[in-house]
């Protein structure tokens, strides 16, 4: 697992941190999405607010991870796939967030529809977040 997160870290042009790493081992070991606030609570650690905000920007910048807005305005960030880049983000799925258990599932095998913008509009990005019951919850 080290040598996985190291691997993305220098591949990123990032320096390899502690808090780095324990913030990129939570999303490789979580199959869903994280809040801001599930990275405080199980990092262990005590990382400040401010140093899980800018590490979480950069992973952003980096295309490590990618942002799923909610409902209710809050941010969910999950594990982007290999061809994601500092470019841009290329996780073109819909994220299904499940009204009882909170949980935000990737569905890796719905499209987002292709979008017919006027000629004069040019998309940077699309979301897609439909919220429902889960399979565990249903």
């Amino acid at each position: 697992m080290d040598s996985q997160i190291e691997r993305i870290l220098k591949h990123s042009e990032l320096s390899v941190t502690g808090g780095r790493k324990k913030i990129l081992e939570l999303f490789l070991h979580n199959p869903g999405a994280l809040s801001h606030g599930d990275i405080e609570k199980r990092a262990g650690e005590k990382f400040d607010r401010v140093t899980v905000y800018r590490t979480l920007q950069i992973f952003l910048e980096k295309g490590i991870i990618h942002a799923i807005p909610t409902a209710d305005n809050s941010i969910l960030y999950a594990l982007c796939k290999n061809d994601c880049s500092p470019i841009g983000h290329h996780d073109n799925h819909v994220h299904f967030i499940c009204n009882f258990c909170g949980k935000m599932i990737c569905l890796e095998n719905v499209s987002i529809p292709e979008l017919n913008l006027p000629p004069e509009f040019n998309a940077t990005q699309v979301d897609v977040v439909i919220s429902g019951i889960c399979k565990e919850c249903k």
